[in-house]
Parts: C-alpha cells; sequence; structure tokens
C-alpha cells in the first residue's frame, strides 16, 4: 500500500526532543517554570501583555467564558463553521449559543449577521466568538465596533490562527481587538505541544482571574488573601498556605508539554513560510478546475494556512464527496470535512437549534473538502494529491 499522505500532521525535530529530555531529566515535570517560560515567549511574540497556558484550547474556552461570568442569564455568539468546544463551552457554564451566520467568501463569521442576532436576544448577549477559520482572521475592526456599540466582550477563538496576522499588519492574538484570543497546540495546528492551549489578554484583572480558574480556584502567590488569620502568624506569612478563593478547574499544562511548545515556536516563521507556498502551488493548480474554488485563494499574506480547503459542486462534478473522499484514501491520500455545522449534530439538534437558518453555513458543508497541507509534504506528495484529485474531478 502507498504511504500515507494525512490532511494535517505535526514536525519534531532533535531540538525538539532535546527540549523534552531536558526537561525530564533536570526540571519539574508541571507547575514548574516552564510553563512561565512558553506563557512569556506567546506573549512576546503575539504582541499581548499576558498568557495563560492551559491543557486544551477546550478547557481555555471554559476558563475564558467563566472569566468573563458567562452563565444561565446571559448567552453568547459564535460561528456554526467551528469545532464543537467552542460553542459547548457555553453549556458547561450554565449558558446557551447563538449563532450568526458565515460570509461565503471568507467563511468566517458575518459581522452583519452577528448584530442581527444580538437584535434578536433581548439583550443577553454577553460575548462575541470570532473563529479565524482555517487561520484567516475575521474582520475583527467590524466586530469590535459592534462589541462596543453592544456592550460584549470579544473572545476571537484562534485554534487555527497562531501566526496570522490582521490586515493591519498586528498579529492574531495581540488582542487590539479584544479582551482574549486563544490557540491550541494540537499535532496539527500551527506549532505541536501533544495538547494544550494559551490564552492571551491585556488585562491583568482576566489574567489574574485566569490563573485562580485554571487552579481549582486557589491563590498561594501574591495576591491579597481574603483569611487573614488563617494566612499569616503575628507578621509572618504562613509558608504552608493557600487559598481556594473560587470554584475552579484543574486545567494545568505540564512542563513537558511546554518546553516542546517553545522549541517549536522557534520553528514557526518556517513552519508558516512552507505552508503558504504549499498552498499558492495548490491555487495555480487548481484555478481553472471547473466547479472546485479553492478558499481564501486571494488573502494569503493574512493566514497562517491550518488547512486548505476546497468548494466543489459535487452535484456537478459526477462524484459524491463520500465516493470520492474513499478512491483518494484507496491511492493513500487523507482528506477531511471542516466542519459540520455545528447546529447540525444531535446534541444541537435535540435542542431547537437548525442548520437551515444558516444557508451560507449549510452551502459551505455541503461543498467542503479539507486537503493534505503541513510542514513535511514533500513535492512529489503534493503532485500526487493534485494529479489524483484533477483526475477524479475532471
Amino acid at each position: 500500500m502507498s504511504k500515507i499522505i494525512p490532511y494535517g500532521k505535526h514536525f519534531i525535530d532533535e531540538d525538539d526532543v532535546n527540549a523534552v529530555v531536558n526537561i525530564l531529566e533536570n526540571h519539574q515535570l508541571t507547575q514548574g517554570s516552564a510553563v512561565d517560560s512558553f506563557e512569556k515567549a506567546i506573549a512576546n511574540y503575539v504582541g499581548a501583555k499576558y498568557a495563560v497556558a492551559m491543557s486544551s484550547w477546550t478547557s481555555g474556552l471554559h476558563m475564558a467564558y467563566h472569566a468573563i461570568g458567562l452563565n444561565k442569564t446571559n448567552s453568547l455568539i459564535t460561528s456554526p463553521i467551528t469545532f464543537v468546544a467552542s460553542s459547548n463551552a457555553a453549556f458547561y457554564c450554565n449558558s446557551k449559543p447563538y449563532f450568526a451566520d458565515i460570509d461565503k467568501d471568507t467563511i468566517n463569521i458575518c459581522h452583519k449577521d452577528i448584530e442581527r442576532q444580538i437584535k434578536q436576544s433581548d439583550g443577553t448577549i454577553k460575548a462575541i466568538i470570532p473563529v479565524h477559520y482555517a487561520g484567516l482572521p475575521c474582520k475583527m475592526e467590524e466586530i469590535s465596533k459592534i462589541s462596543r456599540q453592544y456592550d460584549c466582550f470579544i473572545i476571537e477563538d484562534a485554534a487555527h490562527a497562531l501566526g496570522a496576522k490582521y490586515e493591519d499588519g498586528s498579529m492574531v492574538g495581540s488582542c487590539k481587538y479584544s479582551d482574549m484570543t486563544g490557540f491550541s497546540f494540537h499535532p496539527v495546528k500551527s506549532i505541536a505541544a501533544g495538547e494544550g492551549g494559551m490564552i492571551t489578554t491585556n488585562s491583568y484583572k482576566i489574567y489574574k482571574r485566569l490563573l485562580r480558574i485554571r487552579s481549582h480556584g486557589i491563590n498561594k502567590l501574591d495576591d491579597k488573601f481574603l483569611d487573614t488569620k488563617q494566612a499569616f502568624t503575628g507578621e509572618l506569612s504562613n509558608p504552608w498556605y493557600y487559598e481556594m478563593q473560587e470554584l475552579g478547574y484543574n486545567f494545568r499544562i505540564t512542563d513537558i508539554q511546554c518546553a516542546l511548545g517553545e522549541s517549536q515556536l522557534k520553528k514557526l516563521p518556517s513552519f508558516l513560510k512552507k505552508r503558504r507556498e504549499l498552498a499558492k502551488k495548490y491555487d495555480e493548480a487548481f484555478k481553472d478546475l471547473p466547479h472546485v474554488k479553492p478558499i481564501h485563494s486571494n488573502q494569503r499574506e493574512f493566514s497562517s494556512h491550518h488547512l486548505y480547503v476546497l468548494r466543489i459542486e459535487f452535484n456537478k462534478v459526477g462524484i459524491s464527496r463520500a465516493k470520492l473522499m474513499h478512491k483518494l484514501k484507496e491511492e493513500g491520500i487523507l482528506t477531511q470535512v471542516h466542519y459540520i455545522p455545528v447546529t447540525s449534530h444531535p446534541f444541537y439538534k435535540n435542542l431547537g437549534y437548525k442548520t437551515e437558518e444558516y444557508p451560507e453555513s449549510k452551502s459551505f458543508y455541503d461543498e467542503a473538502l479539507s486537503i493534505p497541507l503541513f510542514f513535511s509534504l514533500t513535492d512529489k506528495e503534493q503532485n500526487k494529491v493534485i494529479d489524483k484529485l484533477k483526475n477524479l474531478l475532471s
């Protein structure tokens, strides 16, 4: 059988291995200095004041929603074209998500539909969650204006977008337009830490709250203790004392993961450069193929290119998506669909959500196919993907 070409894949070199071994042999495995070092490295890279690492971006979403006070009296808005975690975390906080349809050109949440949904929500919207799909930033300037008008928080879901830039040249994660931005370090993302996530913010208040929420709601460092009788013996602080000040979680990340993540971050510029080159080669290959359209082909300079997605009019190319994916798999080429609209999952349908209310999302889902894109994809492998797709779609 042919060598398998996945749709996404991490890249690990000797420097990454050595960084992990160094932690295993010489340092704390968790709650050590590598976590703080990785946080500072990410904050510096994106231009944010603060960063907090956690076990996954899913736990990061939960933390972020908790930090802003999301609860049963309010709600949020996000895109149906996202992984389920973006909206699921609202239910973790006893809240509920609303959805705004996507813009057909960017596949990102449509700012006009955000405003329409806010007006229909009876004033309950507390947060907007723009998802930077496939690594292309949303129109954040417009979304920021809406958030100010309706007094909403903005939490950017940038799981796909580490290394991406806004049209003004600032980095996604700088929080220029938002209260928080979150990244994922799953192996197929921009950089890999095995699993893991990171929230950046410019708010000291949010930063300190995130730190508490991440570790059981406990404060044991420099915050003011609430129970001074337990915290001090005379004027001496009690060195054993720690204080749970609110209900939190164990969403900590290990030093092993953070050492790998920081090592990977040093290679991010080369990762981004290669992904962009691969994307442009695909653009050229498919530009004249009937009924096939690459997304984001005119916006490559801003994207981090987490995914390469084709829109294929399957009703016109003579082959179903399922059959195409099976045929490609037989050739050793793995593809995927990003994403099934959140509102199409049984859990959401049982709550009354209807994908038909988001026609652009439904149309995109019907036509979407993600094809292989990753740093170590070779010319030979990419040419094979192109040739097999052209043969099957012509």
